[in-house]
């Protein structure tokens, strides 16, 4: 089966067809959800949310529903219309931006508290048009991103990468832009389940402070490393979480609240005392 990014650019690959039945496939949902949840925790967020995210590739919004549950504040990015379409007619949370992330990234520096991207990586290192360069593309992307995040803050990719070339030549480009980190494979002697992570840290969360790369699922180093386990996606399914979320607090809905009135959005209720506040049942 031929790869997805060796038969169009993405903005052509997914039109309206293919971005509406990528979009209503569940399997493709539920794998997109479980890759994201893996993603939001290898970036190691504290309990101190609601924190701002950018989704890069965000499409139609399936990675971006996975971070409203969680409570986070996020922006995502893609260089398909049609994908965007979808996700501004199911009125997610985050803002959109149509962008070729080859052509890198104009936010502020120390924008966002961390990143996440699925499926997205690998296809920067294909050369689609003559003037697209991987080389070039990808420097442009990580610096950019890097003096966007935080330092500290954390970058996390799930990709499919082609060869050991290819890896190669993303970390290498990587580490010149400033990041830090490396590889993490989950469930790596599985050749169905197997999953790659690169996870990369911008600059040192505090002076002498070392980031400790995770390990990955189903290895045989997981035991000595950092304990990740897929237990939270178990309970995702059993329609449980696995901590106490900030969403629906009094601090994320005035915050909520702030960002649909800049919006221009009407009939946004006014702040109170009670807002966020449980009301006793009325009989």
């Amino acid at each position: 089966m031929s790869r997805p990014e060796h038969i169009a650019p993405p903005e052509l690959f997914y039109n309206d067809t293919e971005a509406k039945k990528y979009t209503s496939n569940s399997r493709i949902a539920a794998i997109q959800a479980e890759m994201t949840l893996r993603a939001v925790e290898l970036l190691s967020l504290g309990d101190d949310g609601p924190y701002y995210l950018l989704d890069i590739g965000c499409g139609s919004g399936l990675s971006g529903e996975i971070l409203d549950e969680d409570g986070h504040i996020w922006a995502g990015m893609d260089i398909a219309p049609s994908m965007l379409d979808i996700a501004a007619d199911k009125d997610v949370e985050g803002d959109l931006f149509l962008q070729d992330i080859g052509q890198g990234m104009g936010f502020r520096p120390g924008t966002f508290d961390g990143a996440i991207s699925i499926s997205v990586l690998q296809w920067l290192c294909n050369a689609d048009k003559k003037e697209n360069k991987p080389r070039y593309r990808l420097q442009r992307f990580f610096s950019t991103l890097f003096m966007s995040l935080q330092r500290g803050a954390r970058a996390i990719f799930q990709f499919y990468p082609e060869n050991d070339l290819q890896i190669e030549m993303i970390m290498g480009i990587a580490m010149k832009c400033g990041f830090t980190g490396g590889l993490v494979a989950d469930y790596p002697n599985s050749k169905k389940a197997r999953k790659f992570y690169l996870c990369l840290f911008a600059g040192q969360a505090a002076p002498g402070q070392k980031q400790d790369l995770p390990k990955g699922l189903g290895s045989e180093e997981a035991d000595n490393g950092i304990a990740y386990t897929d237990a939270r996606i178990q309970t995702q399914r059993r329609g449980k979480t696995s901590r106490k979320s900030v969403k629906d607090t009094a601090s994320w809905i005035l915050h909520k609240k702030e960002l649909s009135r800049k919006r221009g959005k009407e009939g946004v209720p006014l702040d109170s005392k009670y807002t966020g506040r449980k009301r006793k049942p009325k009989f």
